[in-house]
């Protein structure tokens, strides 16, 4: 029966204390984040992309959240557009075989990461920062970034600002910070957009003076063809060379120049042939 002098009873067996709450496994709790979609909560498919906030999600979610807005959870709601996203330049572990299918006599390192950083080869599994560039997607470790000073992306060459730099998976002033960038670089996104229509419409006003300047001009200066017609045009002797020019209605001439013509009132009294008119009057 127990407690009889023949055993001795612990004081946890006869006092009963309060349970421990069940802690949490960091490193399990680190690799789902770093591993999964946020929206969805399934391992994450190529194409990858991160928000504003540096949380990770397959680009497949997201479309289907920005097609059905109800779908998404109150961690993606900011989310509006695919201009709210980044497609990743992810480099891939080349040791990581966690996608291959378990064998009963093999061993599998599930601690691997998917992903490393390309400059110094750090696993991307939540025990380092990891950052993204928003003008490029290309994603690297905080480290890297940090022992090479420049500002140009460590793997394409891209340049970037100090408001481009994205961390992943960002939680407490890393966060606050995140949203601040995230604002910034909206009001630059726009103040470009407006400097550059406002460059459009200049542009385009100058392009429409020169198409009007080019336009007088080319009024202002005749062809010499034309030039030469209105000269000939306003020569009394290409007027006469004209086929409907007659003499008989020339202001011009005399009445005494006039009757030698066939033309003139006076030609129907000529009985005798003259030189000028050809007319020989032949009998």
């Amino acid at each position: 029966m127990g407690c009889d002098g023949g055993t001795i009873p612990r004081r946890d067996e006869l006092v009963k204390r309060k349970k421990k709450p069940e802690q949490k496994d960091k490193e399990a709790e680190l690799a789902f984040k770093w591993r999964h979609c946020t929206i969805r909560q399934l391992p994450l498919q190529s194409p990858v992309v991160g928000c504003t906030l540096g949380r990770l999600y397959s680009k497949e979610s997201v479309l289907e959240g920005l097609l059905d807005r109800d779908t998404l959870p109150e961690s993606a709601v900011h989310i509006k557009n695919l201009k709210d996203v980044r497609d990743l330049n992810l480099t891939p572990n080349l040791a990581f075989d966690g996608d291959k299918a378990e064998k009963g006599d093999g061993y599998t390192d599930g601690a691997k990461s998917p992903y490393i950083c390309p400059i110094i080869g750090l696993e991307m599994n939540g025990k380092y920062k990891f950052c993204f560039l928003w003008t490029c997607g290309c994603v690297v470790s905080e480290r890297a970034l940090k022992e090479i000073k420049s500002w140009s992306c460590h793997k394409c060459q891209e340049p970037y600002k100090d408001m481009d730099i994205v961390i992943l998976n960002a939680e407490g002033d890393d966060l606050e910070l995140m949203k601040e960038r995230a604002k910034l670089r909206k009001v630059t996104r726009e103040k470009s957009k407006k400097r550059k229509s406002a460059d459009d419409v200049s542009a385009e006003e100058k392009s429409t003076d020169q198409l009007s300047n080019k336009k007088i001009k080319k009024e202002d200066k005749v062809p010499p063809m034309i030039a030469n017609n209105q000269s000939k045009a306003d020569d009394p002797a290409y007027k006469k060379a004209k086929s409907d020019y007659s003499i008989a209605k020339d202001p011009k001439a005399s009445e005494v120049f006039k009757s030698i013509f066939t033309s003139h009132k006076s030609a129907v009294e000529q009985d005798r042939a003259h030189w000028v008119t050809y007319n020989p009057f032949y009998n």
